[in-house]
């Protein structure tokens, strides 16, 4: 049950929200029950469109390449447009693969560094000027273990190196938008129970990593959700330019 609506009258757009066991679906969900209005985005129109229907008539849905910078600014400008603001950006839009480094082409390389990294950068960049009329606003973006192992899990080099660069972009979108209001802080799931690897972790294989877990389980999309709600409301005020790390013990600081 929800005692408090954290996002009431506030409009967040989520990429990746399109996956049916992803992140950013369950994120979407949340902050619906909050109170938000969801402008639901993915590469996928028909998935995200199925998001937006089912959380409901105040909620839309965008098909967008989040790599291109033509359709983030112009997804943006459509969000605004409708909704009248933007206060909440989450950057939950990704791919992985554990290719061996010897054996990456440049465009898996790409590929795994547009979706994750470049994505982050060019949605963020399309929703700063509008944050800046409110002179507030929260930019999440959705990191990972991996960035801080090396991989190791599953993804490899090229994954971990977008992921590790999305550390070092929240805390620059952190120092330089301070002064307008903006926070930016990133999340660092561990090993989550979902389709990210369109099947190559299997049930062994989650299970085995779960025996690793202090906590005992991999993370469900709803365990990330609930750290990025905290950063999208004023519960989290005063926080800015941090990493989150969700992943039941597996990696200790």
């Amino acid at each position: 049950m929800i005692w408090t609506r954290l996002l009431v009258n506030k409009t967040a757009v989520i990429t990746g929200a399109g996956s049916q066991r992803g992140i950013g679906r369950a994120t979407a969900k949340l902050f619906a029950a909050h109170g938000a209005r969801i402008a639901a985005v993915d590469i996928d129109g028909e998935a995200v469109l199925d998001v937006a229907t089912e959380l409901g008539a105040q909620h839309r849905a965008w098909c967008c390449d989040v790599s291109d910078p033509a359709e983030c600014n112009e997804t943006v400008a459509q969000i605004v447009d409708d909704f009248q603001g933007i206060d909440i950006m989450v950057n939950s839009a990704g791919v992985v693969f554990g290719t061996p480094i010897l054996e990456i082409t440049q465009r898996e390389y790409d590929t795994v560094l547009d979706n994750n990294l470049r994505g982050s950068f060019l949605m963020s960049q399309a929703v700063i000027p509008h944050m800046r009329t409110k002179s507030a606003g929260s930019i999440i973006c959705i990191s990972s273990i991996a960035g801080e192992t090396g991989g190791g899990v599953f993804g490899s080099s090229h994954y971990a190196a977008a992921k590790s660069g999305i550390f070092g972009l929240v805390k620059a979108l952190a120092r330089e938008l301070a002064p307008d209001g903006i926070r930016a802080n990133a999340v660092a799931p561990g090993p989550v129970d979902n389709d990210f690897t369109k099947g190559s972790m299997t049930q062994e294989i989650k299970d085995e990593i779960a025996k690793k877990i202090p906590l005992g389980r991999l993370a469900t999309p709803d365990d990330i959700a609930n750290v990025c709600l905290f950063l999208a409301s004023d519960l989290s005020s005063y926080v800015t330019g941090t990493v989150f790390d969700v992943n039941g013990g597996l990696l200790m600081h």
